[in-house]
C-alpha cells in the first residue's frame, strides 16, 4: 500500500522564515521521499543522493551559523523539521540528526581555521557525517572505550574499533572518540577523520530489525594517520565534548520519535475512519476512539516536551536534564503509540502491506540510540539527586 503523506501538524512556531522553512521540508518530503520510503526501507536502500539534496536545500546545517553555510535557526525550529522529515521516513530524519551531531564537536570547538576548512563542506557541500563513540565493549558505559590515538610528531595514529555507527562505510567524514591518555573519561580526545583515510574500512553493515534503509556498521582503525590538525578541542576534552554533543543529539532523537509517532497515529485514525465492522465505523466504537485518545496525547505532549528543552538550550540555558527526559518520553510513547496503531488495524496492521508494522521495528531502535532509556533514567535521577555513592 502507497505511502500516506502525514496530515499537517499545527505549530507555532517563532517567524515567517521558519513557517516558510516547514511548508518547504513538506514539500520535499512529499514530492520526494514519501513514494519511495517503503520500498527502499524494504530494499535496504540507503537515498544518499536525496541526502545531497537536503544539503543543497540547506537542511544539512540549519543549526549552524550562516558564516560557514549554516541555516541560523534555532533548535525549536530544526528539531521541527527533523519531526517532519522521520513522519515520512524515519532513515532520513534520524540520518540528517546523526548528521548534526556528527557536526557539533567542530562547529562547538573547533579553531576558527578548523571550522573555515571544514564547516562549508559539511553544511551545505554535500557531505555527510557520523559519529564515533560506542565501541564493542564500550556502548552505555561510553567513557571505557579502548580506541586509541598515539601521537607521533605533528600527526596521530588511530587504532581500534568503533560499533554501532550510524553512516558506517558510507560517510565522508568521521567525529572520532579515542583514547590519548590514561584510563577514564579524562583520557579521550576528538578527532575528524576523513571518510577515506588510508586504514579505515567498515564491516558489512548490521541486519537489523528496523531502519534497514539506514546503514549501522562497525569501523575498523588500523594505524589511521591524521594530522594535529584535525584534533577537535584539547588533549582530554573528548568525553566532555561528547556528553554535550549527546544532550544535544538527544533531542534529535526525541523530535524523530514524535515523527514517526504522529505517522502511526496518522495511520490509525486514516484506518478507523474508513473500516467497518459490525455495521458501523471503528471510529465509532468507544473504546477505539479512547485508545486513538490516548495515542494522540502521547503524541502532543512529547511534542511539547522537546519543544521546551529546545527553548531552553535556544536561551543559553541548561538544558541536559530535560533532554534526557524528552528522549525518554517521547521514545517511549513512539513504542507504544506504534503497537496501538497495529492493534487498530488488527491483521492487516501485522502485515507489511500497511505502514505501521515497519513503524513499531523502527520505534524499538529509538528507545535505544545515544543512549539508552534507561541511561537517560540514570541522567535525570543525578540531576535530581546528585550522583550515587
Amino acid at each position: 500500500m502507497p505511502e500516506r503523506t502525514p496530515a499537517p501538524v499545527e505549530r507555532a512556531l517563532p517567524t515567517d522564515e521558519a513557517r516558510e522553512l516547514l511548508a518547504l521540508v513538506r514539500d520535499i518530503a512529499r514530492r520526494e521521499i514519501a513514494p519511495t520510503a517503503a520500498e527502499e526501507e524494504d530494499a535496504g536502500h540507503f537515498p544518499r543522493e536525496l541526502f545531497t539534496l537536503l544539503s543543497v536545500s540547506g537542511l544539512l546545517g540549519l543549526p549552524y551559523g550562516s558564516r560557514y553555510g549554516g541555516g541560523d535557526q534555532p533548535y525549536e525550529v530544526y528539531l521541527q523539521v527533523l519531526e517532519e522529515l522521520a513522519a515520512v521516513r524515519l532513515t532520513v530524519g534520524l540520518g540528517v540528526s546523526v548528521h548534526t551531531l556528527a557536526t557539533y564537536p567542530l562547529a562547538a570547538h573547533g579553531t576558527e581555521e578548523q571550522r573555515a576548512a571544514h564547516l562549508p563542506g559539511m553544511l551545505g557541500g554535500g557531505l555527510l557525517g557520523a559519529y564515533c563513540l560506542s565501541e564493542p565493549s564500550s556502548g552505555s558505559d561510553a567513557a571505557a572505550l579502548r580506541t586509541r590515538a598515539v601521537r607521533d610528531g605533528e600527526e596521530w595514529v588511530i587504532s581500534g574499533t568503533k560499533a554501532w555507527t550510524t553512516h558506517g562505510g558510507i560517510a565522508d567524514f568521521y567525529t572520532v572518540m579515542a583514547r590519548t591518555g590514561g584510563e577514564g573519561a579524562g583520557g579521550i580526545t576528538v578527532f575528524l577523520v576523513p571518510g577515506d583515510a588510508d586504514g579505515l574500512a567498515a564491516a558489512p553493515p548490521e541486519r537489523k530489525m528496523g531502519l534497514k534503509g539506514s546503514p549501522t556498521a562497525q569501523l575498523h582503525f588500523d594505524g589511521v594517520r591524521i594530522p594535529d590538525a584535525r584534533r577537535l578541542g584539547d588533549e582530554g576534552q573528548g568525553f566532555a565534548i561528547a556528553l554535550a554533543a549527546l544532550d544535544s543529539g538527544r533531542l534529535g532523537i526525541a523530535a524523530c520519535a514524535v515523527g514517526l509517532a504522529q505517522a502511526a497515529l496518522d495511520e490509525a485514525v486514516a484506518y478507523a475512519a474508513r473500516r467497518r465492522q459490525f455495521g458501523r465505523r471503528l471510529a465509532d466504537f468507544q473504546g477505539l476512539r479512547f485508545l486513538l485518545a490516548d495515542m494522540a496525547t502521547r503524541v502532543e505532549s512529547g511534542r511539547a516536551l522537546y519543544l521546551a528543552a529546545a527553548r531552553l538550550r535556544d536561551a543559553g540555558r541548561p538544558f541536559a536534564r530535560q533532554a534526557a527526559m524528552a528522549k525518554l518520553h517521547c521514545t517511549d510513547a513512539a513504542m507504544q503509540v506504534t503497537t496501538d496503531a497495529v492493534q487498530v488495524l488488527g491483521g492487516y496492521g501485522y502485515t507489511a502491506d500497511f505502514p505501521v508494522e515497519r513503524y513499531l521495528r523502527e520505534a524499538k531502535a529509538l528507545q535505544i540510540v545515544e543512549g539508552t532509556n534507561q541511561i537517560q533514567r540514570m541522567v535525570i535521577a543525578r540531576h535530581l539527586l546528585g550522583p550515587t555513592h
